[in-house]
C-alpha cells in the first residue's frame, strides 16, 4: 500500500486509454471478480470480470504478458484496466463500454484524476436497471 500522496502522484501520471504492458499475477476466483496485473508500478492493476471472456477457461492465466488499457483509477489505490488482446476480452466489450462509459472516446488521453466521492445522482444512475443515461 502506498501513501495517499504517492497515489496522487502516480494517478497524475496516468491517462485514460494509456496502454501499459502487464503480467497477470493472480486470478483469485476465476469467473467471479477478475484478474490482478503487475504493471510495474507500486499499485496493483486489476481487470474486472466485466471485460474478460464469459468463460473463465478463456481468461489469461498467471504469467501471461499482455497489453492493457487504463480504464479507471480512484481512491482505492488500484488501476483498473481493460485487456487489449481480443482473445482476452468478452465478446460484447463494445456494448459494455457504451453502457458504462458512453463518452469513452472523448475521455481517451485525458488525465486520470481523483473524481472524489460520487454524487447522490451518480449513485442513483449507476443503480438503475438500464444503466446510466447516455445523455450525461
Amino acid at each position: 500500500m502506498v501513501t495517499d500522496a504517492e497515489w496522487t502522484r502516480i494517478r497524475r501520471g496516468l491517462r485514460f486509454g494509456q496502454v501499459v504492458e502487464g503480467t497477470v499475477v493472480k486470478v483469485p476466483r476465476p469467473g467471479a471478480i477478475g484478474i490482478f496485473v503487475d504493471i510495474s508500478l507500486s499499485v496493483a492493476g486489476f481487470v474486472d470480470v466485466l471485460w474478460l471472456p464469459e468463460h473463465s477457461d478463456d481468461w489469461p492465466t498467471v504469467g501471461t504478458v499482455a497489453d492493457f488499457e487504463i480504464w479507471w483509477a480512484d481512491s482505492r489505490q488500484q488501476i483498473r484496466l481493460r485487456p487489449l488482446d481480443s482473445r482476452d476480452q468478452r465478446n460484447d466489450i463494445a456494448d459494455s463500454e457504451a453502457r458504462f462509459r458512453p463518452h469513452w472516446p472523448s475521455e481517451v488521453g485525458q488525465p486520470v484524476l481523483d473524481p472524489g466521492p460520487p454524487t447522490l445522482d451518480e449513485v442513483r444512475s449507476a443503480l438503475r436497471s438500464d444503466g446510466p443515461p447516455t445523455n450525461s
